[in-house]
Parts: structure tokens; sequence; C-alpha cells
């Protein structure tokens, strides 16, 4: 099936020469068509150009071709969400009341809450339960526009259960439209009975879950909590080093609740993304210089949790690119609105608009590693789009946030 869309208002992101990811002074540049047309074929973005240039005749030969008439609509390359947890067994509002009276994040995990909370559920629930209920939390940010997303296992912290969370993620690749990446996060917190011993949890991490993982193909990245109450960079350096072997790259979170080192071990690993940061300081920020390891914020987490944000404006000046994704959880960003996660880039942050849209698409599609296919309207990249309804400026994107402003999707060329 081939796409014709015409008319349209402003075509947003477009690139001649694609890039690998957008940094520093850069991301403020976007690059658009006014009164643009789209075409679309076997699911790859084949041609797009200006109005006054488009020749309907090109196209009468065709059988099979669906036109759009987008005026005063916009067309954005999809999002891609490069940071995730959506495969989770239940919701945990009760934790958010204790959010409200008070409780830090760490106060709520020490009292087994959070991660451990979920992981006790996770050993409870079938696989055929979770594959179902994140099946619909990717057709919503779909629907939102989103097409790409990189989920995370890390809620079953055994062999048995982290490998649960990972069939069921390989399975909705296999039966999803949106383009999805996995990450193994066996480290993603330490299970009560290893408080006091984390060591010996780090070695089933190392010894039992990464050998399963890797023989069964079940990840294309590897993940660690480094921080503060969580895993050291001892612990993270190991298992770094052992997932090497396997060829897996790593994905880390870094530096949410203090300056954890994290950053440093995940450039040292060449890790594909560091995320979170909201203590990153000029060390920090020169370690990351010259590497080729994306930024990646987590607006949702750090507004929900009330914590400090991550200081995007230091590290943008100083050269970076940034990436933003929603951190979908249901402890600390029950959300995967990467419509909200734009807006806060810009409210929270003091990014402009094109800085937050470069680093919602192109940059955290570098992120998940797929920048070359997706994160911008480029000719040969998959045909992952989205229609606005009638906006007035791209810029209104981030301002007018709490609506869904997309009319209609278009996933690897077709239409949802």
């Amino acid at each position: 099936m081939s796409i014709i869309i015409k008319n349209i208002k402003e075509l947003v992101q477009v690139e001649e020469n694609p890039v690998s990811f957008v940094s520093g002074k850069d991301m403020s540049k976007l690059e658009t068509i006014k009164d643009a047309w789209l075409y679309i074929k076997d699911g790859f973005i084949a041609d797009f150009g200006r109005m006054k240039d488009f020749k309907e005749d090109e196209w009468v030969e065709e059988t099979h071709i669906v036109e759009f008439d987008a005026t005063g609509c916009m067309v954005f390359p999809s999002f891609c969400d490069s940071h995730t947890h959506l495969v989770y067994p239940a919701s945990r509002e009760i934790e958010y009341i204790d959010k409200i009276k008070g409780l830090s994040y760490e106060e709520i995990a020490a009292r087994g809450g959070g991660i451990l909370n979920s992981a006790k559920k996770m050993q409870e629930i079938s696989e055929d339960e979770l594959y179902e209920s994140a099946m619909k939390r990717l057709d919503e940010i779909m629907y939102m526009g989103t097409g790409a997303v990189e989920i995370k296992s890390g809620y079953g912290l055994t062999a048995e259960t982290e490998l649960k969370m990972l069939r069921v993620i390989k399975r909705l690749k296999e039966n999803h439209p949106l383009t999805i990446k996995s990450t193994f996060l066996g480290a993603h917190s330490i299970p009560a009975e290893y408080r006091g011993r984390q060591e010996e949890y780090v070695d089933i991490v190392i010894n039992e879950m990464l050998p399963q993982v890797a023989a069964d193909d079940l990840a294309d990245y590897v993940d660690v909590f480094c921080d503060k109450g969580f895993f050291t960079v001892e612990d993270t350096d190991r298992i770094l080093n052992a997932a090497m072997k396997y060829g897996m790259r790593p994905k880390i979170h870094a530096n949410e609740l203090d300056y954890s080192g994290g950053i440093q071990v995940g450039v040292k690993y060449d890790a594909l993304s560091v995320d979170h940061l909201e203590y990153t300081g000029k060390e920090e920020i020169e370690c990351l210089k010259g590497s080729d390891t994306m930024p990646t914020v987590l607006p949702g987490a750090a507004f929900f949790l009330g914590m400090i944000y991550a200081p995007v404006r230091d590290m943008i000046d100083a050269g970076l690119p940034v990436a933003l994704a929603s951190d979908f959880n249901p402890g600390s960003s029950p959300s995967g609105n990467m419509q909200f996660i734009q807006s806060m880039g810009c409210i929270c942050y003091k990014m402009l608009p094109e800085e937050a849209i470069h680093a919602t698409t192109i940059n955290s599609a570098y992120a998940m590693g797929i920048s070359e296919e997706l994160g911008s309207i480029a000719k040969g990249k998959k045909a992952n789009i989205y229609i606005t309804e009638e906006i007035p400026t791209y810029e209104y994107m981030p301002y007018y946030y709490g609506s869904n402003k997309v009319d209609q999707v278009i996933i690897n060329g077709e239409i949802y």
C-alpha cells in the first residue's frame, strides 16, 4: 500500500542528510517544509517536498494508494520513547498516597514498597495477563504519537520471573506494530532477602540470569540501577563486564538520587544512554563530552516524585545532546504520554520547542539504537509518523499540554 499526504500545513523535522543525533546549539534548529506533501511506499518514506512541486501524474499507475488531505494539519515523525517499564503486574496508587503524605522514594522502598512491591506481584501473575495488559498500554501510547518504545524487565528479581517478563516483551515485539527494544534489568533493586549481602545477588544476575537471557536471545540491552541505596559502581562494573561477553550494550539508570558514579561507569562501558541524571555536575558533563552515550532525562519521574530537575540547559549549552523519555512505570511515572513529556521539557527544563522535539524523536531514537531507521522525516526511514489535528504552529505541540493533539497515526506505512 502507498500513502500520499497532501496540503500539509508544515512537515516537521525533515532531513535531506540524516544524522544519528543532534547536539548543543543544533538542537535549537528544526528543518520543516511548509505547504508540503509526503509519499509513503511499502512501509517507508519514499519522498516529500513542497506542494508547488507536487506532480500528481507520477503516481497515476499506483493500484492501491490512499490519499490524505492534511489542510491545516502538521505531520511529525512519531515519538521514540527510549526508557519504559510498561510491562508490569499492577498499579501502585496506594504508594502514591504515601508520597502525598510525605514519604520519600527511598523510604517506601526500604519498607518493601516500590520495585519490591511490583516484584512480589510479578511472581503471581501469568504471562498471558502480563501480555494483555501491556498490549493495551502499547495501543494507548501509539494513539498518542509514539512509534517506538524500549521496555525493561526488572520487576522479577529472580531468574524465573525476569525471564517471564522478557518472554512477554519478546511476544509484544512479534505482535504489536510499534518498534520495540528489550532491556534486561535484573539489577533493578536488591531483593529483601539479599539486603546487606547484595554481592550475592549480583552473582545471581551474572551467573544465572545473564546466561539464560543471552541463550534465549531475550534482550537487546542490559541495564543496572546504579544509584544511592541500590547498586554500587563496583556492582555495576561487574555486571556490565559480564554482559560484554554476550555482546549486550548497556543503558544505565544513573544519578537519580545522588552523585552515584553511574554516568562515569556508563561512559566507561560505552553505554548507549545514561538515564535520569538529576544529579549531574561539571564532572559528569565533561565525562559525557566526546562519548557515544546519550544523556537521557525522564521528566515524568522527577515531576511525579517531586525531585530536583536535571540541568538540561547546562548540558545543551556545553554542547551535549539530550533525549527525553517517559519512564512509564507504575511507581514513579505512571504515564507514557510523550506529548506531555515534550511539554515538561519546555516547562520544567526550559528547553525550546525545537530542542524538545529533537529530544523526543531523533535523540531518543539514538538512545534506542534505531536513529538510522526512525526519529525524523527522511527518505528510506520507516514510515512512523502522525498527523495532528489542525494546529497553528509546531510550537503549539508542547504549549497546549494535557490533550491528545494526534489525529491520525501511521506505523510502518499502515494506517491505525
